[in-house]
């Protein structure tokens, strides 16, 4: 079992890791060794999520998730296979992690008496800016 909150945990057998070759430096040695990880956790059916976790997680993975509801996380920031496996399940627990925790209400306030003087007293100087630039109308010539 995988402890993520006080009370969410997942089992082991809900991830699925399987091993991809990576890009990038490690010369010969990345052509014939798969040593990152694509890790899979189907948040869709996890019993150990709750619908208003399961929400928020998907909010927060975006593209990461398919519509099936199964995260996918590739990780391929180290040279071996252990590592990169250890990497893919942090970003997975702190993915988790900040899924569960709920996101504080926003409580409206009122703008206050000297922020509205303010906004009133600018909006007073451009009105008079715009009205100095505007064309003053010439007399008429009289023959």
């Amino acid at each position: 079992m995988i402890r993520i909150t006080d009370s969410i945990a997942i089992d082991e057998s809900e991830i699925q890791e399987d091993f991809i070759r990576a890009s990038g430096p490690g010369g010969q040695n990345v052509n014939k060794v798969s040593t990152a990880v694509q890790l899979r956790f189907d948040a869709g059916r996890s019993p150990s999520l709750s619908p208003d976790v399961r929400r928020r997680l998907a909010t927060l993975a975006g593209r990461r998730m398919t519509r099936e509801g199964v995260l996918i996380i590739t990780a391929r920031r180290f040279r071996t296979q252990d590592q990169n496996r250890r990497d893919a399940v942090d970003r997975l627990i702190g993915l988790i992690r900040k899924a569960a925790s709920a996101p504080k209400p926003r409580h409206r306030t009122k703008p206050t008496f000297a922020s509205r003087r303010r906004r009133l007293e600018s909006k007073r100087r451009r009105s008079q800016t715009k009205q100095i630039r505007q064309s003053v109308p010439q007399p008429e010539e009289q023959s």
